[in-house]
């Protein structure tokens, strides 16, 4: 699914920054897309914590290799041996197999999450063990597709931001926000386009 504010956040953004503006006319034809599985969803989002979008996707093609329907139930059957075989850490597996066991439990209900705004969202997250900030927030851009988050503790939006705004020198909490303060309502999506110009690879979770 597409974000039915696409195509007026993208007009709006290469309107008011001209950075902006190039990196959209370079992925033109490009957008977000959710899967629309919240599990999947969050499953991704873990397995690409602090690791490259290559790596990501070649540990999320080897899970889905020996378990073609990822669902709470199908990775909680699965010993940790085979998941660690997919180049997951001890770590990880555990993050992967408590995330089941809150679905499973309903202690995540997806059913009331669209009430929820960003902000009490991510706490409810949180409550998973390996689920912090980073995690929740790609959720919300990703599966809940919410056109207003920026993910400032993102590596990825720290390098892009530095290398199209600041010569590539190193940039503070402060002057991220500065920098995006022209892109709201729609932080998410100048984010994806940052992403997008450090590596023509698809952002996906």
């Amino acid at each position: 699914m597409i974000p039915g504010y696409w195509q007026q956040a993208t007009q709006e953004l290469a309107e008011c920054d001209e950075v902006m503006h190039k990196l959209i006319q370079n992925s033109a034809g490009s957008t977000l897309i959710s899967h629309g599985d919240a599990f999947t969803t969050l499953v991704r989002s873990i397995i690409g914590q602090q690791i490259s979008i290559k790596a990501a996707a070649t540990i999320w093609q080897r899970l889905t290799t020996v378990a073609p329907m990822i669902s709470p139930t199908t990775l909680l059957r699965m010993d940790s041996s085979s998941l660690r075989s997919c180049g997951l850490s001890f770590r990880k597996v555990a993050y992967l197999q408590d995330l089941s066991q809150h679905f499973n439990s309903g202690r995540l209900d997806e059913a009331l999450w669209k009430g929820d705004d960003d902000e009490t969202l991510i706490a409810e997250l949180s409550q998973v063990k390996g689920i912090g900030r980073w995690t929740a927030e790609m959720f919300l851009i990703f599966h809940m597709l919410r056109p207003n988050v920026l993910p400032l503790d993102d590596l990825g939006l720290q390098r892009a931001i530095s290398l199209y705004y600041n010569d590539s020198q190193p940039v503070s909490r402060l002057q991220m926000l500065a920098i995006a303060r022209p892109w709201q309502p729609w932080s998410s999506v100048a984010t994806w386009y940052l992403w997008r110009g450090l590596d023509p690879i698809q952002v996906e979770y």
